[in-house]
């Protein structure tokens, strides 16, 4: 029997179209006329998961628009210039059209979305979608709507663990004196500096030098979308599945061009990003989530995973994964509790009430 997304999220593709229709209110435009060439910036390549949902995303705009809309996916913050923190600028701009991005990178404008960065607040994928489609989902992309972006759905790059070529982290104190490798994002900062570690925020091309010269011990990020892609295992033995965070993705659009759209071509881009982005997150939960998105790669996309579970691939490659028991994880929860003191009131503290009510429902 195959299973399915838990049931709250069956009115999401039932009603899409409705949505669209009464969120879209297109301004009149000259609907027959429409750039060559509409540029998308992500932050990752085509190899990893992420990467593929945006290459989904754009084959499935040009096939829903007949062509009318053609996306191009610009690699690596190409467009950026590396400095992936600001895709949200640029795409409200209207430098760049669109993004395919992580909350991660996006929240240095939208600050609403460290909500998803709290440290060990949400533990399970069920939580996430909950928190996605539920009322923390809707004030984010509210959020988003007063910057100038239209969100279209929620994609997915995984809970972030973390790897070293040190020992086996069981306990906070592992983590003491290690330099671990970090996006530079303040709150992954606090929260490494809190555990006791030495953050070290740089690009992966040096990160790899300091792996291979020991100078730099660790990094954190999602086990099969970037860590197995990245062959993590040449350079770090240990990896421990702590779920401190999770890594969202979402599919936005500069709000006055999409608005300019006729509603029929909003209609199309917002069901191709919904379809890339369940792509995507199966991708990414494939063989951590038990037989649901093996179930709905095969039987919905044709697509079956070269790598079905990930964690015993890592330990095929030589990886001694190590999964937290409740008693060693709440170590890591009372360690990092004091950042909330400091991170909710600039989260908001009304959106984390609705993230904690979304959660227990």
């Amino acid at each position: 029997m195959i299973r399915k997304f838990p049931k709250y999220l069956t009115g999401i593709f039932v009603c899409l179209a409705a949505l669209s229709m009464m969120l879209s209110l297109p301004q009149e435009s000259d609907a027959g006329k429409f750039k060559k060439e509409y540029k998308m910036t992500l932050n990752v390549g085509p190899q990893f998961y992420w990467g593929m949902g945006a290459i989904k995303f754009c084959e499935l705009v040009k096939e829903k628009t007949n062509g009318q809309i053609n996306v191009k996916p610009y690699y690596g913050s190409a467009l950026l210039k590396g400095a992936q923190l600001k895709s949200p600028q640029m795409v409200a701009k209207g430098v760049i059209d669109m993004a395919y991005e992580s909350t991660i990178n996006s929240a240095s404008v939208i600050p609403e979305m460290n909500i998803f960065s709290l440290p060990f607040f949400i533990n399970n994928f069920e939580n996430l979608d909950k928190m996605e489609y539920g009322e923390t989902g809707k004030t984010v992309f509210a959020a988003m709507e007063k910057k100038g972006l239209i969100g279209l759905a929620w994609g997915e790059n995984g809970f972030r663990q973390v790897t070293n070529n040190k020992k086996p982290i069981l306990m906070p104190d592992d983590l003491k004196g290690l330099k671990i490798r970090v996006v530079g994002s303040p709150i992954f900062i606090d929260i490494f500096k809190q555990l006791g570690a030495d953050p070290v925020n740089m690009n992966w091309g040096d990160a790899v030098t300091g792996f291979q010269q020991g100078v730099v011990d660790g990094q954190e990020n999602p086990l099969p979308g970037v860590a197995i892609t990245v062959q993590i295992f040449q350079y770090h033995k240990y990896i421990t599945r702590w779920n401190y965070l999770v890594d969202p993705v979402i599919i936005y659009w500069n709000q006055k061009q999409f608005k300019a759209f006729p509603a029929d071509i909003q209609m199309a881009i917002r069901e191709a990003a919904v379809e890339s982005a369940r792509f995507e997150k199966a991708l990414n939960r494939a063989g951590l989530d038990g037989d649901i998105s093996l179930n709905i790669l095969k039987n919905e996309f044709n697509h079956e995973m070269k790598i079905p579970d990930p964690i015993k691939y890592a330990e095929s490659k030589g990886m001694v994964v190590t999964n937290l028991t409740d008693e060693q994880r709440k170590a890591f929860i009372d360690a990092t509790k004091p950042l909330y003191k400091k991170w909710i009131p600039k989260i908001g503290e009304d959106l984390y009430k609705k993230a904690v009510a979304d959660m227990n429902k």
